[in-house]
């Protein structure tokens, strides 16, 4: 069974409850498909089994001994990634995106593509199970397909544990990565927050969720800011026919537990919040339509 954990927008809370989520009492496979951004391992720390490059594009390289400063290609340069510096051309390797103009305007042909071999998947075990990561290089595209590389060794490991829970903690939004991690699972649970951003981008990714045909739950996080707005949320779940799975509190031992480098079902398990998660994530597992 594949669970996403998604959210419209940042900072609702995703990660954070995807963690709790890993580190309740069965074995899992945790799954980080916020690769531009992926931060689980920072608190798991998990062993180092296996890495993976990942070449999601190309860069542009100059050759100086062929390079006679023309200039030509700085002025072709729709991303502003090729400037003069200290009398010659540079290329910048974040904003370049690999477009391939440069190098075929070159008149020298000093400009060559290389692959961009600083990407990478990660995959290792952490005290709950296995945990599978990308990180995605700086200025590098995120199409979705080293989301794609991230889910299919989620699989592959699933297959060899013999583990049949995977947790995916996807990204924000509802671009291409977002599909990606969506595509094939069972479940989609999206935080929200109380605020007018959190239900309109709770609106736009419930759109994406509904085309996947997927059993779908709300969880409203820090729900106590503002009553009023969380009230609005569960009727607009209501009116559509979305399960909210549960409302979680604003609870500073969150922070506490993440700054100690555990999730709050780890370090506080009969806290408030440890078991409205433990009775959130019952509910999302046994429930089926």
């Amino acid at each position: 069974m594949e669970i996403a954990v998604i959210s419209g927008k940042g900072g609702t809370g995703k990660s954070t409850i995807s963690a709790a989520f890993a580190t309740l009492n069965g074995k899992v496979i945790l799954t980080d498909c916020d690769v531009d951004a992926a931060n689980l391992y920072l608190l798991f720390n998990p062993s180092h089994k296996e890495e993976v490059i990942y070449i999601g594009g190309t860069k542009a390289k100059i050759d100086y001994s062929k390079c006679t400063n023309c200039r030509l290609c700085i002025g072709y340069c729709r991303f502003d990634a090729i400037s003069r510096a200290r009398d010659k051309v540079v290329i910048s390797e974040i904003l370049c995106d690999g477009c391939v103009l440069c190098s075929r305007i070159c008149p020298e042909k000093a400009i060559t593509m290389v692959a961009n071999e600083k990407s990478r998947m990660f995959s290792g075990s952490f005290s709950n199970g296995e945990i599978v990561y990308g990180r995605l290089s700086p200025g590098e595209e995120n199409t979705g397909k080293l989301v794609n590389m991230v889910r299919e060794k989620a699989k592959q490991l699933s297959k060899e544990t013999g583990i049949e829970t995977i947790i995916i903690d996807g990204p924000p939004g509802i671009g291409c990565p977002v599909i990606s991690s969506l595509t094939g699972t069972n479940k989609a649970v999206i935080v929200t927050e109380p605020t007018i951003s959190g239900l309109n981008d709770l609106k736009r990714i419930r759109v994406l969720v509904k085309k996947f045909k997927l059993e779908e739950y709300v969880i409203i996080n820090k729900s106590d800011l503002n009553d009023s707005m969380s009230s609005r949320i569960k009727k607009w779940c209501k009116e559509n026919g979305i399960t909210v799975a549960g409302m979680l509190p604003f609870d500073r031992k969150i922070v506490d537990a993440l700054v100690q480098g555990k999730s709050i079902t780890e370090l506080y398990p009969d806290s408030t919040t440890g078991k409205k998660i433990n009775k959130i994530w019952n509910k999302i597992i046994k429930q089926k339509r």
